[in-house]
């Protein structure tokens, strides 16, 4: 067998989704059961699936794999769990309270009673040294190498895992950082040690220390996992490297996963959004809104012609993380939500989640409290005899029993109550959607909304209607878009150097050479990830301080292996000189030989500014902050799998569900479907891991790729 199959794989709170593609273009899916003890389990348990449904040996398809490609919460779980690395910081001596000062603000700043947030390392692992570097990158104190030896062995006594290091102005001059680098690494051989010339050597202190000391907290548990992931696979079979999805889009070599495992913290969300830049290719149309829909959470993101808004601007469970990442917007809403009244008789649903153990009531795993999967089979929405393709039977009693009681609370009935905990969710996740989008300025209702994960089918429509949307689209492998969506990601490296300065001053020059040592900089970095690609397994840990090897080919269309094609994006962090934040500016389409290099980014700055802020001011200085720069190696485009052959359009039964009322909906199989086939609503399409409820009023057209493209109706609100 020769090595022609590309593997996406996507951890979820419940479900471990799994895509294979072969050199024909053909797609395979698989789902197993998430694992969140061992994440890796439900890993090899999901491309167990893939080779049964391949009807091939495990061992044979990853021995034929040339690219695995993976989205792990591990490093997003930690972070939200609190049950990180125990983490010490090295900083200037006297500072070493900034990461508890944060900006003097609260979230809520008007909220007397709010806590503060506990920070990530308590004030007796932060630890001030003696050094000091100005601005200009002058050393003004040299580093102590006596303060540095007290600081190293009280964290030694402290017994840390991971060591976060974040000197003043170490953005300008790295000297003294890594100097501290060597010396914990020569003390403390087996510790993480995280400098922030590495992680984020940009301007702004309180970001600097905050997400160099995330980058710590969560290194050594994403080391773990995907060394132990890594052995697993070459016991399986596998021997080339795994690639990790990483939350700007893009994905990395475990090496360089692990050196910024920061960079993962929205690592499964992130493939979503790159499936949907796929989809929005595919469908002519690159006005999308993502509407991810799992078991546990929703992953909403916005793109505009194709593109998705990155930020290096986020919160995570109230930590500052200031990495390049894609602008999603999560919520604890999905098909394992739990409903809950509380004490004033108000029904909440989320964001406590059932999770994969013991999961909804239906499953028979135990679970007792009533989800919104719970509620969807009480709405006659879910066959239990078909769920996951039926191999897993659904438990309609314990569904009614747990949706009962939460009925008992309300006064009402167990319909009245599932058809409550249904409008609950839609509506949070409407709200949601308005996040990313009202809340910005921008109408809904110019976008289409690609709905995508297991659970989203059921509830699309309904959600578009109350943002008066017209059109939902959702796609043949919907349940496992994520996964899908990683296989048509890019390998991608980004760059930052703080050089503040009006940038007439600074001067075409100096930019072309900044640019010039960046670029060399992300492709020697990028070399792990291509190696990784298609050669030998890479050692887990190596981005340590591992070497990179060299650059390799890339997998090739029908599984053959090519040259590596590699792009450069450059752009920069501008504002006028009285302003206190800065915009990125593309620098696309401006050569940097130009003469005019600096009028034409002044240029692009200022319509970029007037773009936002509806205004410009051509007579003010413009200040640069930041050079950014981005090495992206492009893979092998996902090929398109055929539309499967009619097989009759005509519904083969029906299913009583309840819609204001109890009415029989004709029941299509998705992949008897041709395309062009129209479908009136009521109706529901099944396919083996979701189903798609259309409802009165609506209209469903298969699209020539095989795609479920709804027309929504506003009315259709009230109606159903």
């Amino acid at each position: 067998m020769s090595a022609s199959y590309r593997i996406g794989i996507d951890v979820g709170g419940t479900f471990t989704d799994a895509v294979c593609v072969d050199g024909a273009g053909g797609v395979t899916l698989a789902k197993a059961a998430s694992t969140p003890a061992d994440p890796s389990i439900g890993v090899l348990d999901a491309i167990q699936a893939l080779a049964e449904r391949l009807a091939v040996d495990l061992r044979a398809l990853l021995a034929a794999t040339s690219q695995v490609v993976h989205g792990t919460t591990v490093a997003t779980n930690a972070l939200l769990e609190r049950r990180g690395a125990r983490v010490g910081l090295l900083t200037t001596e006297g500072h070493r309270d900034v990461l508890e000062m944060r900006e003097g603000l609260k979230p809520d700043r008007y909220n007397l009673r709010m806590p503060p947030p506990v920070p990530l390392v308590p004030r007796t692992r932060r630890l001030g040294v003696r050094e000091r570097t100005l601005a200009d990158g002058a050393v003004s104190v040299p580093l102590s190498t006596a303060s540095l030896d007290r600081a190293i062995g009280a964290l030694e006594r402290a017994g840390v895992d991971a060591v976060a290091i974040c000197y003043l102005h170490a953005y300008r001059n790295p000297r003294h950082e890594l100097a501290t680098r060597d010396a914990v690494r020569r003390r403390l051989p087996r510790v993480y040690v995280s400098p922030s010339w590495d992680v984020l050597p940009q301007i702004k202190e309180y970001e600097r220390v905050c997400t160099t000391v995330i980058n710590a907290y969560v290194g050594p548990v994403l080391e773990r996992y995907l060394t132990r992931l890594a052995s697993r696979l070459r016991a399986a079979g596998y021997r080339r490297g795994v690639l990790v999805m990483q939350s700007h889009g893009g994905i990395a070599a475990i090496t360089e996963a692990t050196r910024l495992a920061a960079g993962a913290v929205l690592s499964g969300p992130a493939g979503g959004v790159a499936g949907g830049r796929y989809a929005a290719r595919l469908l002519g149309d690159g006005n999308l809104i993502t509407f991810d829909m799992g078991g546990t959470s929703t992953d909403i993101a916005l793109l505009e012609d194709g593109r998705p808004r990155v930020t290096g601007d986020r919160r995570v469970s109230g930590h500052t993380l200031a990495l390049p990442s894609i602008d999603i917007h999560t919520i604890g809403a999905g098909g394992g939500s739990l409903a809950r009244v509380d004490a004033g008789g108000i029904l909440h649903v989320g964001p406590e989640s059932a999770g994969a153990e013991p999961g909804p009531a239906c499953y028979g795993r135990g679970g007792t409290g009533a989800t919104v999967t719970d509620a969807n089979v009480v709405l006659g929405y879910l066959d239990p005899e078909t769920f996951w393709g039926g191999r897993r039977r659904l438990d309609a009693a314990a569904a009614h029993r747990s949706v009962d009681a939460v009925a008992g609370r309300l006064g009402g009935s167990a319909v009245d109550a599932a058809r409550g905990i249904y409008e609950v969710v839609n509506t949070a996740m409407a709200e949601g959607i308005r996040v990313v989008s009202v809340r910005r300025g921008i109408d809904p209702r110019r976008f289409a909304l690609l709905a995508f994960g297991g659970a989203a089918g059921l509830h699309a429509t309904a959600v578009a209607a109350m943002l008066d949307i017209g059109r939902v689209v959702v796609p043949r492998h919907a349940p496992v878009l994520s996964a899908w969506g990683m296989l048509a990601a890019d390998l991608r490296y980004n760059v930052v150097r703080t050089h503040v300065g009006e940038i007439r001053k600074v001067g075409a020059a100096r930019l072309r050479r900044l640019f010039a040592e960046m670029e060399r900089e992300g492709r020697r970095r990028l070399e792990p990830a291509l190696s990784a690609s298609v050669g030998a397994p890479e050692r887990p840990g190596a981005g340590r301080g591992g070497a990179a090897g060299s650059f390799g080919a890339m997998p090739g269309r029908n599984g053959e292996e090519t040259g590596p094609h590699l792009d450069v994006v450059r752009s920069l962090d501008l504002r006028y000189g009285e302003q206190i934040f800065e915009i990125d500016v593309p620098l696309d389409g401006i050569p940097l030989d130009a003469d005019d290099l600096i009028d034409r980014v002044l240029e692009r700055f200022r319509l970029r500014h007037e773009e936002l802020y509806t205004y410009s001011a051509p007579d003010q200085e413009v200040v640069l902050v930041n050079v950014r720069l981005a090495v992206v190696g492009r893979v092998a485009s996902l090929p398109v799998e055929p539309v499967l052959e009619s097989r009759g359009a005509a519904a083969a039964a029906t299913r009583r569900i309840y819609l204001n009322g109890w009415r029989d909906a004709p029941l299509h199989r998705w992949d008897d479907l041709a395309a062009g086939t129209v479908i009136e609503g009521p109706a529901i399409v099944e396919s083996e891991a979701t189903t798609v409820l259309a409802r009165p009023g609506e209209r469903i057209s298969v699209t020539p790729h095989g795609w479920l493209d709804v027309a929504v109706s506003a009315i259709t609100a009230a109606r159903s």
